[in-house]
């Protein structure tokens, strides 16, 4: 017979919940949470919460329910779940769940609980964060991210988004004028070039400024020619989006550049009760913990400077699998996860 845990995990991930669509995937988990006898419910940003306890300090556990593009058909295999948002992330989030359920069955939850399944992390908005972030002040913060079972995220990036487009008057190739796409080239060169000025003598990735280059397009209608891109940047602490996106602008001359998704780099002190618990949980289970510093962006990002309490990000999964085909979740580091939130839960008093 299959572990219920694993029925959840595999029923969520069979609700398609593109950004912005997590309407089907919000309302299962609100049903499945109720049937715990929960408080239960869909806030106005579309978020799935849950509320379990009436004493002690508050936790809310964040994890977003929002998935990238791309199907994958869901079955297990060789012991491992396959399907988009698997890792990323709800699988988090089923370990929230299941893990609260855990330690309340077993009479040991002296804290109150938030579970919130957030909405548009994977967009630039963090819509559910957002809200959330307003409307809870928590002792403890979990953000529900791949870490893997044994391993705990301190820190996360920081995000800058730059749309890029130039337009200008079509010239001929044998002219003295650079094509819109040539002009465009030359500002991603500049914007590597700023990158690597930054980064010199910086070895550690989460100390470094990196580009990406998303989306490419050009065209034209014989009278105007036109290129746009879309960059996006890893901020290291200590750049705030508000200043690198002024440089960005100009270094892009005469085109426009419309920015979005803008958050600091942000970090937690790993000498904190909640990071305790978490190392003393692993060890019980026969881990070796560690902490991890990431080079992406997650709604730690978001809540983490507001809300200014113990917070780290925890989740069973392989963050390399994050949006890619192969997305999947070894089922037994996902009951491993479970166990260990569940006895870190049962410390928070």
């Amino acid at each position: 017979m299959q572990h219920p845990s694993v029925t959840l995990l595999e029923a969520l991930l069979r609700i398609p919940s593109l950004s912005g669509q997590e309407g089907a995937a919000a309302a299962f988990l609100v049903e499945h949470m109720a049937g715990y006898g929960w408080q239960a419910a869909v806030d106005a940003a579309g978020n799935a919460v849950g509320l379990v306890g009436t004493e002690g300090p508050l936790v809310v556990l964040l994890g977003h329910i929002d998935t990238v593009p791309g199907q994958i058909p869901v079955r297990i295999e060789d012991g491992c779940l396959y399907g988009r948002g698997a890792v990323d992330a709800k699988g988090p989030f089923a370990t929230f769940i299941e893990a609260t359920r855990r330690a309340e069955l077993a009479g040991r939850l002296r804290c109150r609980v938030a579970l919130v399944g957030a909405t548009e992390e994977e967009a630039a908005s963090s819509k559910g964060a957002h809200y959330a972030r307003e409307r809870y002040a928590p002792a403890f913060c979990v953000i529900g991210e791949p870490s893997g079972w044994q391993r705990v995220t301190l820190g996360y990036k920081g995000r800058l988004l730059a749309h890029y487009r130039l337009e200008q008057s079509s010239a001929h190739s044998a002219g003295e004028l650079p094509a819109a796409p040539e002009a465009m080239v030359a500002f991603w060169c500049a914007v590597e070039a700023h990158c690597a000025s930054h980064n010199a003598g910086r070895e550690r990735l989460f100390e470094q400024l990196i580009p990406s280059l998303r989306r490419v397009a050009s065209g034209g209608d014989g009278l105007t020619d036109w290129c746009e891109a879309t960059i996006g940047m890893r901020l290291p602490e200590g750049i705030e989006p508000d200043a690198l996106a002024a440089q960005l602008h100009a270094l892009a001359g005469s085109a426009q550049v419309r920015f979005e998704g803008g958050c600091p780099a942000f970090r937690s002190p790993r000498t904190t009760p909640l990071a305790s618990a978490f190392l003393r949980a692993i060890r019980t289970h026969g881990g070796q913990p560690a902490f991890l510093h990431k080079t992406g962006t997650a709604d730690m990002n978001v809540v983490g400077p507001a809300w200014n309490c113990p917070i780290v990000a925890y989740g069973p999964g392989d963050s390399r699998l994050d949006h890619t085909p192969d997305e999947h979740i070894v089922l037994s580091e996902y009951l491993q996860a479970i166990e260990v939130l569940a006895e870190v839960l049962a410390g928070l008093e």
